[in-house]
């Protein structure tokens, strides 16, 4: 993984990530689309629409800095369940955002998906990971020590939550029917999906280090390729 300054010509494997912070930031909401800041309006709360609103700007003002145009003139077309996508451009890409931070990547001619996700030990770990972790990656957890559980639910739900943003299906593509590596010093993986170990050979999954308090990973479409870390 490399750390580089914005912004290069986005060829051949290359999968480009950028983190932003979206508490504090300069006001983009002229960056936004009508319908974009129609949603930030539907906000009751003024810290989420503030993120709203930083998160769509970054997207915009990034994207357009990879596509040498005008934030506005970005056209975004929806998926059947949701997912963006740009019109009249091979660029594919992906954001999240957790707890004031975001996270974006884009890859040229293949999907991409990234999940970040701000690590909380007080979160109901095991009751989460019951529910929605297969029954091979719950026992993995299990079997770790108390100290290295919270880490190892992280970059397990990252994982998994980045596959399920690539392919774009949402909540109709059940956690529990993949599975990923989660133990310390393993390398990131899909290990099969739906119990096919070649299905999840057409995907390659990264590990990202993320801001400090926060875990990232990648999931792409095809081979590994080498993930470009930028500031924003």
């Amino acid at each position: 993984m490399e750390t580089a300054k914005p912004q290069a010509a986005m060829t051949g494997d290359d999968i480009h990530v950028w983190f932003a912070p979206l508490d504090g930031c300069p006001d983009r909401s002229e960056l936004l689309s009508p319908d974009e800041r129609e949603r930030a309006d539907r906000f009751a709360m003024p810290h989420v629409r503030d993120r709203f609103v930083a998160a769509r700007g970054f997207l915009r003002s990034t994207l357009a800095e990879c596509l040498r145009c005008d934030p506005a003139s970005l056209c975004f077309g929806y998926g059947h369940h949701g997912k963006p996508f740009l019109i009249d451009t091979d660029l594919r890409f992906n954001l999240s955002h957790s707890g004031g931070w975001a996270a974006l990547a884009a890859a040229p001619g293949r999907e991409v998906g990234i999940d970040i996700e701000q690590i909380r030990p007080d979160r109901a770990i095991e009751d989460l990971a019951r529910r929605f972790f297969s029954a091979r990656e719950w026992a993995a957890l299990r079997a770790l020590p108390d100290a290295e559980r919270c880490d190892a639910f992280f970059r397990c739900w990252t994982r998994k939550e980045a596959f399920i943003k690539l392919i774009g299906d949402g909540l109709s593509f059940p956690l529990d029917e993949f599975e990923v590596t989660l133990r310390p010093n393993e390398p990131p993986a899909l290990l099969s999906v739906r119990g096919d170990k070649n299905a999840a050979a057409r995907w390659a999954m990264h590990e990202i280090a993320a801001p400090s308090g926060f875990a990232a990973a990648i999931v792409v479409e095809g081979s590994r390729g080498n993930v470009i870390v930028r500031s924003e």
